[in-house]
């Protein structure tokens, strides 16, 4: 008699209960491919791809920097900046500016939330449950937008 030996397979499919997790991993991926590409662009070359010509543009992909927490309105994502050294003008990423950590709809939403009654100290528990657990909003940054929204 021969002996089977088989293992149950982890299922192909999201179940609903994992949707939000897989639809965050998804964003996180295209997000990182975007960057990868827009390196690309800016170097004229891909990846591990020799300059072309001598007069071609100069620069060399070098890593990426550290991982980066950026709120969406759909939770808060891990993404990793590609780093570019030795280019005649600095690497720029429309898709990412540098000390973004939040995207416009997170920020019109804040003031929103404000106006409607939700207390400094209730922001922070309020946008855990809504945008994640490493949402990066802090209660000094509540403070600080609060002086702004009342000098507008």
């Amino acid at each position: 008699m021969e002996k089977r030996i088989t293992e149950k397979g982890v299922a192909s499919r999201v179940c609903f209960a994992e949707v939000e997790g897989w639809l965050r991993s998804q964003i996180r991926d295209l997000l990182q491919q975007l960057l990868e590409e827009e390196v690309t662009e800016f170097l004229g070359r891909e990846k591990s791809q020799r300059l072309a010509e001598v007069e071609g543009p100069s620069g060399y992909r070098n890593g990426h920097g550290k991982p980066r927490q950026l709120t969406l309105s759909s939770g808060t994502i891990t993404v990793r900046r590609p780093r570019v050294r030795n280019t005649q003008e600095p690497f720029e990423s429309r898709l990412l500016p540098l000390f973004a950590k939040r995207s416009a709809e997170v920020g019109d939403l804040l003031p929103e939330l404000y106006l409607h009654g939700l207390s400094e100290g209730d922001f922070d528990l309020a946008l855990r449950s809504l945008l994640g657990d490493k949402a990066p909003l802090s209660a000094s940054t509540i403070a600080r937008l609060k002086v702004k929204w009342q000098a507008q």
